[in-house]
């Protein structure tokens, strides 16, 4: 059940010991993922215009040559495209364009509730954000909140949303995990980098009552 403003799946309380392997493992596929393609589409749409060039020296001259390359050329061509999609989503999520920040956190957070886990958004009023402040927020965000679904035993995840100068996401929980402390893993990096790239900051720690990642993101000019 969502209760109240339904939730949204910020992939969480990073760092916690628990399932920490796994989220380091994830996070580094995504990672190695993104820079692998970066570098792999640069060389592959240098091969396309040398092949181009080729193409049409041997039109002429060798036009069975010419045609086998054109067929290279349609392979090397699709290959890129697909790079360069995969590219766009890691950048932007869809759903930002589809929903809206608050309406994709929200997407997400209804995904991950169960009967014994409840998930509150709180993102009322936003007003339009920089497209780069909403891809990191909403990145961040599901970071947060899948950690702490996945790894904090909690009961109940609150993500609260707001613009005041900076655009402040929380991503809190009330969950324990007993004798396993918070370690500085690979989620944790990933969100203060993204908040550093843009001037911004991000905490994560556990509290009294359970876990707390905090993220500060300037709005920049309007």
């Amino acid at each position: 059940m969502v209760g109240g403003r339904s939730g949204g799946e910020l992939d969480g309380a990073v760092g916690r010991g628990v399932g920490q392997d796994g989220a380091q493992h994830r996070d580094g596929q995504r990672t190695d993922g993104y820079e692998q393609r970066e570098r792999g589409a640069g060389p592959v749409l240098t091969g396309v215009a040398f092949k181009a060039d080729a193409v049409g020296n041997l039109l002429d001259s060798d036009p069975a040559s010419a045609r086998a390359l054109l067929a290279e050329l349609r392979a090397e061509a699709a290959e890129a495209i697909d790079d360069i999609r995969r590219l766009v989503y890691d950048l932007r999520p869809p759903a930002l364009d589809d929903f809206g920040l608050a309406g994709a956190i929200r997407q997400r957070a209804a995904q991950l509730e169960r009967p014994d886990l409840a998930v509150r958004v709180e993102a009322d009023g936003l007003p339009a954000l920089p497209a780069a402040v909403e891809a990191a927020a909403y990145r961040i965000a599901v970071e947060a909140l899948t950690n702490a679904v996945r790894h904090s035993g909690a009961a109940r995840v609150d993500v609260r949303i707001r613009a005041d100068g900076r655009l402040y996401v929380e991503v809190a929980d009330d969950g324990t995990v007993p004798g396993r402390a918070w370690l500085p893993g690979v989620g944790i990096r990933s969100m203060r980098e993204r908040a550093a790239e843009l001037g911004g900051t991000c905490t994560a720690a556990p509290g009294p009552s359970g876990g707390r990642v905090t993220a500060a993101l300037p709005l920049g000019e309007s």
